[in-house]
């Protein structure tokens, strides 16, 4: 098996770098490929005799860290030849290398230099493709965080509202919410008013939890009445508290501006409220009094 074919069976494409963000060849490489007796000594001899048609944009010597950068990437290359020399590699761009091509006079020159021009418009070609491929992915992406934007605004908009306001007049709307916050609860509902009537009672016989109601002794004859048949309300006397509160799970807590017997009948607000050490002072508060 001649050279010649052992060359050809070389992909040329794995002998271009990429340096200084340029495309280029080792002059190690080029020697071997070109077949020059002497290996980059005949490459040098042949650029110094034509130095004026190499310019740096032809060809230029790498630094010390570019070789040994280059040369930790590298597992089997003729790179490695270099380990005790003194003079660090020259690389040729592809205008390099075709003007290295016209100086040369090896037998092969001719056939590789074609090969090694081919390989540097294939991997032009390559690099392009993963460009144009890279731009598309780019635009998918871009797409895809808008819409997943749009997404999460969305969601956002679903999020409870933390303050719920209420005008005279929408009765329905304000218990509606009140039930939808009764809803949530997974053991024990707390609620602080200290007007509680037949209204709020005919909610919560509906609700089969644990209740506690703070209240004062106003109007609890309808309490007494709903004891007869419903078990799942404790009712506490107490006259410490002014605003109403509602309790779930002793976890989450909302503020309620109107007492439950009167929501709807004029401007008011639930809120719910987010302060931890509010909602443990309040059930403090409850603890030292019961």
């Amino acid at each position: 098996m001649n050279k010649l074919f052992l060359k050809e069976e070389i992909k040329i494409e794995n002998m271009i770098y990429e340096i200084r963000g340029k495309q280029v060849m080792l002059d190690s490489d080029l020697a071997f490929l070109y077949e020059c007796k002497n290996g980059t000594k005949t490459i040098n001899q042949a650029v110094n005799r034509h130095i004026n048609k190499f310019p740096k944009r032809y060809m230029f010597q790498l630094t010390k860290e570019e070789y040994l950068n280059l040369k930790s990437q590298i597992g089997t290359s003729n790179i490695n030849n270099y380990g005790g020399v003194r003079k660090l590699p020259n690389v040729f761009t592809e205008q390099g290398v075709a003007m290295l091509a016209t100086i040369l006079k090896t037998p092969v020159a001719d056939i590789i230099s074609m090969n090694i021009i081919d390989a540097f418009v294939n991997m032009k070609k390559y690099i392009s493709s993963n460009l144009i491929e890279q731009k598309y992915i780019n635009t998918l992406v871009l797409e895809d965080r808008e819409r997943i934007n749009k997404l999460e605004e969305t969601f956002n908009s679903f999020k409870e509202k933390n303050n719920h306001l209420f005008f005279e007049g929408q009765i329905y709307d304000s218990y509606s919410l009140m039930i939808d916050i009764f809803n949530k609860v997974k053991n024990e509902i707390i609620i602080i008013d200290n007007y509680i009537d037949k209204n709020i009672l005919d909610i919560l016989s509906k609700i089969n939890k644990n209740i506690i109601i703070y209240t004062n002794k106003y109007n609890n004859n309808d309490y007494i009445k709903y004891k007869s048949q419903y078990i799942n309300i404790d009712l506490k006397v107490t006259n410490m508290f002014h605003d109403r509160f509602i309790i779930l799970d002793k976890k989450i807590l909302y503020h309620c501006g109107a007492s439950f017997k009167d929501l709807g009948n004029k401007c008011f607000e639930i809120s719910k409220i987010e302060e931890e050490d509010i909602l443990n002072k309040i059930l403090d508060k409850l603890n030292d009094k019961f």
